[in-house]
């Protein structure tokens, strides 16, 4: 099983405490988030875990310095970290860049450079952030970042409904092909210089011409180097078209992350289920109510 810690939420980030207790516990428990009295059981023993996926943009300390617990209970991991060029204005409660090309760091030297990913995205464009911005700082972080990792995953904004009023007042605008085309040629021959590379999530467009292909964000060869044997791997048919992730099991909750980046389409009222988190709860931000149903997964 490859256990996605989470795309809905950042727990390394926030719940911290709550996932390690998880692990002692050996069992985690997770609501479908289309239907809230299901619940799925699942074991988090290390026998049935063949890798965890970490999803983050600012992992806590604490959370760092207990990667050594998982080493020793035998858990394989590796990180998708998230570290763009936006100020507080796009990414309001995200701590400055010096303080994550830190964070980047301590997990690389831990982990080794091969088990963290880079992100950059998603992408978007406005007045201010407009391409010689991202062609300056995407070089700033490519220099601080390329001696602690070997691949940059890049995305363009997407536009779900939810969010577009809030991108609008913020001045961010849809992006056309050729400003998408032009930013890979950028991104592309700046990652070549620092030995990075690149490749793009969920993109219709074809960016080959450039070096870069197509990612596996939940990467079943990653997996497979990591874990140190072969394993059988499904689609993730949950995900968007042209998501080329293996199958994966996500023990986050939508609603629950803090950070508040507006173009994010996870969180769009957090306060009500940050205030039901309790660390010893098996089920994230939330309690287990009489009438749920719990099934093993």
């Amino acid at each position: 099983m490859i256990l996605s810690v989470s795309r809905r939420t950042d727990i390394p980030a926030f719940f911290s405490r709550w996932f390690f207790k998880r692990i002692d516990e050996g069992f985690v428990l997770v609501r479908n988030p289309f239907n809230r009295k299901q619940v799925s059981r699942i074991s988090l023993s290390p026998d049935l875990i063949d890798c965890i996926v970490f999803w983050t943009k600012n992992p806590s300390d604490e959370f760092i310095q207990n990667l050594t617990r998982l080493d020793e209970l035998g858990y394989k991991y590796y990180f998708q970290f998230t570290l763009t060029s936006y100020d507080q204005s796009i990414e309001k409660n995200v701590p400055r860049k010096k303080e994550l090309i830190e964070k980047f760091r301590r997990i690389s030297e831990h982990a080794g450079k091969e088990r963290i990913v880079w992100r950059y995205d998603p992408i978007l464009l406005s007045g201010h952030f407009d391409i010689e911005y991202h062609k300056k700082y995407f070089e700033y972080l490519a220099q601080a970042l390329s001696p602690y990792t070997e691949k940059c995953i890049i995305s363009f904004l997407d536009f779900y409904p939810k969010i577009e009023k809030e991108l609008a007042e913020q001045g961010i605008r849809k992006m056309t092909v050729e400003e998408m085309t032009e930013l890979a040629e950028i991104i592309s021959s700046i990652a070549g210089r620092y030995n990075l590379k690149v490749e793009s999530c969920c993109e219709d467009i074809d960016l080959l011409q450039y070096g870069i292909t197509k990612s596996h964000c939940v990467d079943g060869n990653l997996i497979q180097k990591i874990a140190g044997k072969d394993l059988s791997f499904k689609q993730d048919k949950n995900q968007r078209p042209g998501c080329g992730c293996v199958s994966s099991v996500d023990i986050g909750v939508y609603n629950t992350c803090r950070h508040n980046c507006i173009y994010c389409y996870a969180n769009r009222s957090s306060d009500v289920h940050i205030m039901e988190y309790d660390e010893n709860s098996p089920l994230l931000c939330s309690k287990l109510e009489d009438d749920d149903i719990i099934k093993e997964r």
